[in-house]
């Protein structure tokens, strides 16, 4: 009994020495000094992970020699030693606590070059974490004052809204996947990805040197979003509208659908037509070419470099033309009305002086030994001729005035050619005129 006891006994120690040593043995590992530019509320303690799972521990934190921070960690054996590329940085568990930071590590390539025991990751291989407190700091004073109203109109905007926040938080798990995708799909092409940061930081220095104009923004997008808030009644109306709105459009479509029918049978028969489109088109297009000298002629003409030279010019001087007329034409019509008892006299000899016109073509037409009609000149004659003797016989001077006729020169107004059917010649002024002014029997002799 005594024996057994002590063999029990025995093997309880040796279960309690195992359990300790899986617990809380170092299980080896390897320890690394990692140097960052400040301690970034690090403490003893604190975990070292690897893709979110912990693989080592923070020994000491201390201050290097250049007045850096210098944190030794030790690594597990399962995932050490580390290789050269390994690169490290600061995380956060969550916002509210404030000792719940840790570190990750990237490891290098496992083809790099092995880093040692008591091995070092230079300040250009770790990346400290950046405060919230660091992020506003970067504001200035009405930038804030502007994100602060921003937040307080998101708070107003919110309000009262719980259970629509939580049927959006349910949909956010799968948001936070499809943006997960889509970040793998950027980061699996490199050169893309780089330069959308380069352009990235571009947009941002623009950003960043029209601060103010952003600023203004954040101001109008709060006032936006508060006259959306004291609209919500409008806006739920609208919403409770839209599905009706949604079914009168599906009944629209569903019409716009028996409408294709027509429209593909109209389609094919114009199909035949429009294969001599493209000729008419070239035809026109000819047409265009050719009408573009006229256009160029025509510009020329509205409007042509130098003075008093084309059409503008002369609609620049219109009004003063026009005042010009104005008086032109009320001095014309004084002249007219001056001259109206002159045209009065003339009409009737109208009839005369077409007459004359008609005839005087008659006279010039015909030759004699004096030459034409119209050149001779009144000539008495001086011979007188015997048809018993047939002799030419010699007229004294005093002889020679007999051959003169005189006709007595009484013809009415427009008694030069025939009387008109209307009687409107010969003119006799209403009776007026008798025989003591004109003989209306009267007619010139003819040619």
């Amino acid at each position: 009994m005594t024996i057994a006891r002590g063999a029990a006994i025995g093997c309880l120690i040796a279960a309690v020495i195992a359990v300790a040593v899986l617990m809380f043995g170092a299980g080896g590992g390897t320890d690394y000094v990692v140097h960052l530019q400040t301690g970034n509320q690090l403490v003893k303690g604190n975990e070292v992970k690897v893709g979110g799972l912990p693989v080592g521990k923070i020994k000491t934190i201390k201050l290097s020699k250049d007045n850096q921070a210098e944190v030794k960690i030790t690594v597990n054996d399962d995932f050490s030693p580390l290789h050269q590329g390994t690169t490290a940085i600061i995380r956060q568990t969550s916002l509210p606590s404030v000792a719940n930071r840790y570190i990750a590590l990237s490891p290098g390539p496992n083809n790099a070059p092995e880093i040692p025991d008591g091995g070092q990751l230079t300040t250009d291989e770790t990346t400290n974490s950046v405060d919230i407190d660091q992020l506003f700091n970067i504001f200035d004073p009405k930038t804030r004052k502007g994100l602060q109203q921003t937040l307080q109109g998101f708070a107003g905007w919110y309000a009262g809204q719980s259970d629509n926040l939580a049927t959006s938080y349910k949909y956010l798990g799968p948001s936070l996947r499809s943006l997960s995708e889509l970040l793998r799909q950027i980061s699996a092409d490199q050169d893309v990805f780089t330069r959308l940061v380069v352009n990235g930081a571009k947009t941002t220095t623009a950003v960043a040197a029209r601060r103010d104009d952003l600023a203004n923004l954040v101001t109008n997008g709060n006032a936006f979003a508060q006259a959306i808030t004291s609209e919500n009644q409008s806006l739920d109306q609208a919403l409770q509208a839209f599905p009706g709105a949604l079914t009168e459009g599906s009944a629209a479509f569903r019409s716009l659908r028996r409408a294709l029918v027509p429209l593909t049978e109209l389609n094919t028969a114009s199909e035949e037509n429009t294969k001599t489109l493209p000729a008419f088109l070239s035809r026109l297009a000819r047409l265009f070419r050719t009408m573009q000298k006229p256009f160029v002629d025509l510009r020329e003409i509205v409007d042509l470099k130098g003075p008093a030279n084309d059409a503008v010019d002369q609609m620049s001087q219109q009004p003063s033309l026009t005042s010009l007329a104005r008086k032109s034409v009320a001095n014309n019509v004084k002249a007219l009305q001056s001259g109206q008892p002159i045209i009065e006299f003339l009409r009737p000899y109208a009839p005369d002086m077409a007459s004359w016109i008609a005839h005087f073509a008659q006279v010039p037409a015909y030759y004699d030994a004096n030459g034409h009609y119209a050149r001779v000149l009144p000539i008495f004659s001086a011979f007188s001729y015997d048809s018993s003797t047939n002799t030419v016989n010699a007229l004294s001077p005093g002889q020679r005035n007999t051959q003169v006729k005189v006709t007595p020169n009484r013809f009415c107004p427009g008694a030069a050619t025939q009387t008109a059917p209307d009687g409107s010649n010969p003119f006799l002024d209403n009776g007026r005129l008798g025989y003591d002014d004109c003989d209306p029997a009267a007619r010139p002799p003819g040619p």
